[in-house]
């Protein structure tokens, strides 16, 4: 590359991240370097891949591979060689049933012998109970995701055995604190799979003809696919330069010390990607000095690591980072899967979401398991609401999808509050989900705005459902405030799931399963629809990770050997004999959350005893029977009015002989129209502010200014009477909200 010249940028997501949208993070690199006038394109090459791999060209090449080659076949890959015309023949259709481009296949799925079936599906549930009788596309997209497993599977055991639908040589990545058996792996001849994962590799490097080549490497199974491409890369134009940032280095690679791994890679970035390329692209046109990097790993001339982070410059904020571009991405090529049953998980990975953070880094960063340390979580940073609004109007112009996954590690209830009457008040209508704290500044008001807004779901961790290990996590959340969050979303229409943790420091057996009864209860009580248990995991950069010993923990290993440090093994000595409790944990809460076995005793779910709960019964309902606030008390909070402007009318009626003149105000809202009877002062008082709250969103109105204009003498009642009357109170139900 001619120093001065300004580089072609390729950006490339390495398999294998989700089937169903892209990876955000190329995308946000992209928008923010062409806005600062660079020539970017960008490749998602797992999804390129499976869509080559499970083709009917792709199937033929691995059933030919299987049958010429030495391989040891189970049953279940047998069975599959036998019905090798039936595989290449379905491949194409079921691929664009799932793109969403062929829905009238799903009859024949689910009616018909349509789909070759192997060991995938054995594990089919009662489809009925799963999707009702209705929900045919979802039977089929569930039944044609098995089909899917299957072959994966079957090139799993063959010609490709660091395959995943969502993974690539996952095992190498995990926990690889020794460069040694990744580079093993790489200096071996390609398989299959590899090899087609390279033909894709030369098609893109041939189409763009890049100077420079950035790798996102957000998970352990994407790093052996970036490495294997940038070995080809680097055979085919060694004077390519090659870079690699994302969520594994940012976590894992820390401490690199390792030389061989920049063979492949010439320089490593941490944390945010947007800084430390503008400066590395400075110093590859002769504008900037080597030492003036930012966050960057390289191999010196010595052979050494060298960390370099000279520059001064502060980090871009989040409000310059500019808009995600989906430019160079195949939107409509992904796939629509539906892997488990589980109602949030499928979220995940059915359906394509445009990806956006609401706020960079987490407003709590206290949580003791959490790697609160590192820059994506402790640098805390907000964007306006009208910003935010602008980047998805942009994004949806751009892709033309409306549906919105909020990456935040917990989105701010504040800011969300700002964002949904944005919105709003613009009329932009999406549909939306993300991470959240169940604290409880989400009042059932905030959880009715948002979901007027396009909220359909919100994500939380709950994880051990004790008070006294919830304080030990300086979780900032308590079961009861959890219940009565969660109450306020589930009223509001939003799906609740909730994030499980079984294994924490010192947790007892009688903690964990007090644990499974409280979850059993919110379940029960209708208020969390979702959940999953995950066995906790120390990590470096985490509170409990750095100091062990404050938890009663020990760290016993592993070696660090130069490549990744971040999964930290450890000893519990006064806690439970975690490992045994997953299998009883996971299979209650499958069945708890489809309503199954809701009152058998825990003891069902261990084939070894366990102590009985010490938990009320009534714990959750209890929590859900306390009362908040009253209106009289929320003085300093907005009055926001999700109806329209409401009809006045007076008319006269009478009453024991006498007339009596009355206002009465007609609402037209979208489900049914409803009447509100006062008296005439009230009436035009309310007709005025209603009027005034439907239409103007930027003056915001407190419930004491309103109180202010609130005619009490002529209305012979107090404001604070008011706020207890029939009249207020159908307005609160109607959507009337103090937020």
């Amino acid at each position: 590359m001619p120093t001065n010249s300004t580089p072609r940028i390729l950006l490339i997501t390495p398999p294998l991240t989700q089937l169903n949208t892209p990876y955000p993070a190329t995308a946000y690199i992209t928008g923010f370097l062409r806005g600062q006038g660079f020539q970017v394109a960008q490749a998602d090459l797992g999804i390129e891949l499976v869509l080559k791999l499970f083709s009917a060209t792709g199937l033929r090449r691995v059933f030919d591979a299987v049958e010429q080659g030495a391989f040891e076949l189970s049953d279940n890959a047998r069975r599959m060689l036998r019905l090798r015309r039936r595989y290449e023949m379905t491949i194409e259709p079921v691929i664009r049933f799932l793109q969403n481009k062929d829905l009238t296949l799903a009859p024949r799925i689910c009616h018909g012998r349509y789909l070759p079936e192997a060991a995938r599906f054995d594990q089919v549930a009662d489809l009925e109970t799963a999707f009702g009788t209705m929900g045919l596309t979802d039977q089929a997209r569930h039944l044609a995701t098995l089909y899917l497993e299957d072959l994966n599977d079957l090139v799993k055991e063959t010609v490709g055995p660091q395959f995943g639908l969502s993974r690539y040589a996952e095992h190498l990545g995990l926990t690889a604190t020794s460069f040694e058996p990744m580079h093993t792996a790489l200096q071996q001849a390609p398989n299959l799979v590899d090899e087609m994962l390279l033909e894709l590799g030369t098609a893109v490097l041939e189409r763009e003809q890049p100077d420079v080549i950035g790798f996102s490497v957000p998970f352990p199974g994407n790093l052996y696919g970036a490495l294997r491409l940038a070995k080809h890369f680097k055979q085919l134009r060694p004077e390519v330069k090659t870079l690699m940032g994302g969520g594994y280095p940012n976590t894992e690679l820390r401490q690199i010390r390792e030389p061989r791994f920049f063979d492949y890679i010439d320089y490593l970035t941490l944390d945010d990607g947007e800084g430390p390329w503008l400066k590395l692209l400075d110093y590859f046109r002769g504008q900037r000095d080597l030492g003036q990097l930012q966050r960057t790993f390289h191999r010196n001339a010595l052979g050494q690591v060298e960390y370099l982070n000279g520059c001064q410059d502060a980090n871009i904020p989040h409000t310059e980072v500019g808009t995600p571009d989906y430019d160079g991405l195949p939107l409509t090529e992904y796939l629509s899967v539906i892997e488990v049953l589980n109602p949030m998980h499928r979220l995940w990975s059915d359906g394509r979401w445009n990806k956006l953070t609401v706020a960079h880094g987490c407003y709590w960063k206290r949580c003791s398991f959490c790697d609160v340390t590192l820059d994506y979580i402790s640098r805390y940073e907000t964007a306006p609401a009208t910003l935010l609004v602008d980047r998805i109007e942009q994004i949806v112009r751009q892709t033309g999808q409306t549906g919105f996954h909020f990456v935040d590690e917990a989105a701010p209830p504040l800011a969300l509050r700002d964002l949904a009457i944005e919105l709003l008040k613009r009329r932009v209508s999406i549909t939306w989900w993300g991470n959240i704290r169940f604290e409880k500044t989400f009042s059932p008001d905030l959880c009715r705005l948002l979901a007027a807004s396009g909220c359909i779901a919100v994500s939380g961790g709950l994880e051990v459902a004790s008070d006294r290990l919830l304080a030990l996590m300086e979780k900032g959340v308590s079961i009861a405030q959890v219940a009565r969050v969660t109450d306020g979303f589930t009223q509001a229409g939003i799906m609740v799931h909730a994030y499980l943790m079984y294994g924490f420091p010192t947790e007892t057996v009688q903690e964990t399963i007090d644990s499974l009864e409280v979850v059993r209860q919110l379940l029960a009580a209708g208020v969390v629809q979702s959940g999953f248990w995950h066995r906790f995991a120390m990590t470096a950069h985490s509170p409990v990770g750095k100091n062990p010993a404050k938890y009663q923990v020990a760290q016993i290993g592993p070696e660090f050997e130069g490549f990744a440090w971040n999964d930290l093994w450890h000893d519990d000595p006064t806690g439970a004999d975690h490992e045994q409790f997953g299998p009883g944990l996971a299979k209650a809460l499958y069945n708890y959350m489809h309503g199954v076995a809701l009152d058998e005793p825990l003891q069902f779910w261990f084939d070894f005893r366990v102590p009985r709960t010490t938990v009320p019964r009534n714990l959750i309902d209890s929590a859900l029977a306390e009362t908040g606030k009253p209106d009289s008390a929320k003085q300093n909070m907005r009055v926001f009015w999700l109806g329209n402007a409401p009809e006045l009318r007076l008319e006269t009626r009478q009453k024991k002989g006498r007339q009596i003149e009355q206002a009465v105000l007609t609402f037209y809202e979208q489900a049914e129209d409803f009447e509100l009877k006062t008296t005439p002062v009230i009436g035009r008082w309310l007709h005025q502010l209603l009027g005034a709250l439907a239409t103007d969103y930027d003056t915001k109105q407190l419930l004491k200014e309103v109180a202010a204009t609130y005619p009490a003498a002529e209305a012979g009642m107090s404001f604070e009477a008011f706020l207890i009357s029939p009249q207020w109170l159908l307005l609160r139900e109607k959507g009337l909200l103090l937020v």
